[in-house]
């Protein structure tokens, strides 16, 4: 290590509180934290009465969502990560360690996601990207609190590092190492929210914005797994580089590439839908009148 290393201490936040018998584990509380934020998020772009939503609409949207990322989530995580003790207990599935939400794969809730938005737009009679487009700019913030919960319980940390903003963590060994859940709650979480958010107050074609966000996650998260440890019982996949979050996340730039490339060809735009306001329906107006 070099003499003029300086390093960032590691935190003393406990994972987990208790509030009265119940024990509340911080990661758990995060995922809370980006549910609300999408809601929120969404109630607001349904009150502008552009988007064909009602905030009605939006708490149905996230309901689904929300089954689908934790469900997805977790199969993911154990199809991806940990088949071999899944095979040998399958119902370590079900299981969590110590009653908080773990084994959690980011490209497994995706899968769900998109299962369950399919189901959500043909209930709603809606076209599938016009939903997606919708939900990706909502989407940055809920990972961003998700890596800020990773960081909390000092897991997936990355490669040793003498960079100023190392920090040793407890499960790492005795060696300053990148903190890359903190570099992935930036660039996934905000960076990525800001630019989905901007593209989307554009209202462009149906599939660009869910275009965009496969090209830019999978481009912030393959640059990241540069530099993270990859699993331990899983390794590098090959060449001493290539990892399974890599593998998984290129496919992402692909299809949003294509993806881009067929909404330019198709040039559609999602309907606008007429959007029953809560004054609206105080004041009794009905379709064909307005209102200040």
């Amino acid at each position: 290590m070099s003499p003029m290393h300086t390093e960032i201490p590691f935190h003393n936040i406990d994972p987990s509180f208790n509030i009265g018998p119940l024990e509340i584990h911080w990661y758990g509380v995060m995922y809370l934290f980006g549910f609300l934020a999408a809601w929120l998020l969404g109630r607001q772009r349904a009150r502008r009465g552009t988007w064909g939503w009602t905030t009605d609409d939006v708490t149905d949207l996230i309901l689904y969502a929300a089954i689908g990322v934790i469900a997805g989530g977790r199969l993911g995580y154990v199809l991806f990560y940990a088949l071999g003790d899944f095979l040998a207990d399958p119902l370590s599935l079900f299981r969590l360690s110590g009653g908080g939400i773990t084994g959690m794969s980011f490209h497994g809730g995706l899968i769900g996601v998109l299962l369950a938005l399919w189901l959500f737009a043909r209930r709603q009679k809606r076209p599938f990207w016009a939903v997606m487009d919708f939900i990706a700019p909502l989407v940055p913030l809920g990972l961003g609190f998700g890596r800020i919960g990773n960081f909390i319980n000092g897991e997936l940390w990355g490669a040793p590092t003498d960079l100023p903003w190392g920090i040793r963590f407890p499960s790492g060994g005795d060696i300053p190492r990148h903190p890359t859940m903190l570099y992935e709650a930036f660039l996934e979480g905000l960076v990525l929210f800001l630019i989905l958010w901007w593209i989307s107050s554009r209202r462009p074609p149906m599939g660009v914005v869910s275009g965009w966000f496969l090209i830019g996650y999978g481009v912030f998260r393959t640059g990241i797994e540069f530099v993270r440890e990859p699993d331990a019982h899983i390794g590098y996949l090959f060449g001493g580089w290539l990892t399974m979050g890599m593998v998984l996340s290129i496919p992402m730039i692909l299809l949003g590439i294509l993806l881009l490339a067929w909404a330019k060809r198709k040039d559609e735009y999602p309907p606008e839908r007429p959007v029953e306001t809560e004054d609206s329906e105080t004041a009794g107006i009905t379709d064909g009148e307005s209102a200040d």
